[in-house]
């Protein structure tokens, strides 16, 4: 496992950093002991970062995090890397985004409480919330890295003209943006700015929600209650065409003793403003075969074929069952 500096943070982590959204419903049902044999599994394989948020099931996702490792988070704290999100609050049955000091600072209690530790590494807001000044956000964070409550701030899905707003108060230590190989607005500025700013990268949905896992075929159904169901990235035309742009990958990393979603995830590395790449997973078996992407070396040969490859996918985008 390969570690890198978190920008110019002082955290040492992974490359592969362990998410936990599938834990928070919007996936379908999971079993709770399959998912933490999965979490030591991606200790077993050196992954020591791991990402969850408040509004993955509103304290699930935190709770089987915080048991999974809780002898870690007791003996090993300092190389315990835990990262978690806040900013969005349910109103009824509607997901809303909130950033205001007064529900951070609830989200961050809550979030000890339920990860079962006394700080939290990095902090991030879940959404840009366009209802809250960057400037109560700033500080209300800031106060509760200076009360010894998170040690970074993060933002996530924020643009460059979100960002700079908010570090008019308060640098960004960190970014977290979806990216992978079927959504790659990201190149374009925030990318560059990240790069100019030293803010730390960690992108998630790298391997496309699954679709880059090269085991989908144009007849997959998933549940009613997994968000993928309702996605039109993942039901007709756009899904059959990306589907063949899957094949042609998976066929390539056979050639390179790869699957396709260790390439998938290697090509995401590859990019020098990527520090880190967060991959999920239900059982023990996914994440230890993920977690090998962290050792692979694209050559440019190799990243010239993904390239050619990619001309005739459909790209991604738009919000997921997030982004409100």
């Amino acid at each position: 496992m390969k570690f890198t500096q978190l920008g110019r943070t002082s955290l040492k982590v992974s490359t592969i950093c362990y998410g936990t959204w599938q834990f928070g419903g919007d996936w379908g049902r999971f079993d709770e002991r399959e998912a933490k044999e999965a979490i030591r599994c991606a200790l077993d394989m050196g992954i020591n970062f791991f990402d969850t948020a408040q509004a993955y099931g509103f304290g699930v996702s935190e709770r089987v995090l915080g048991d999974a490792l809780r002898g870690e988070l007791k003996s090993r704290r300092d190389e315990t890397i835990i990262a978690t999100k806040g900013g969005l609050r349910m109103d009824g049955k509607k997901l809303l985004r909130d950033a205001s000091p007064e529900w951070l600072r609830k989200g961050v209690e809550e979030s000890l409480k339920n990860l079962g530790v006394s700080y939290i590494d990095l902090y991030q807001v879940h959404w840009p919330d366009l209802h809250t000044a960057p400037i109560e956000t700033a500080h209300a964070l800031e106060q509760m890295v200076q009360e010894g409550k998170i040690r970074y701030i993060g933002v996530s899905n924020y643009d460059v003209k979100q960002m700079s707003e908010f570090e008019r108060v308060r640098k960004i230590d960190t970014l977290q943006p979806p990216y992978h190989l079927f959504r790659r607005d990201i190149e374009q500025d925030v990318l560059p700015h990240c790069v100019e700013n030293r803010i730390g990268v960690l992108v998630y949905g790298p391997l496309a929600h699954g679709l880059l896992g090269g085991q989908y075929a144009a007849g997959t159904k998933f549940a009613d209650d997994d968000w993928r169901s309702k996605s039109p990235a993942f039901t007709g035309g756009k899904f059959e065409r990306n589907l063949a742009v899957v094949g042609r990958l998976k066929a390539l990393g056979e050639t390179l003793g790869l699957t396709t979603a260790q390439l998938a995830l290697a090509w995401v590395l590859a990019n020098p403003a990527v520090d880190v790449a967060i991959a999920g997973a239900r059982r023990p078996q996914q994440i230890e075969q993920t977690a090998k992407a962290a050792d692979v070396q694209l050559g440019a040969k190799t990243l010239a074929e993904i390239e050619t490859i990619m001309q005739d996918a459909v790209p991604t985008g738009g919000p997921t069952p997030e982004g409100i």
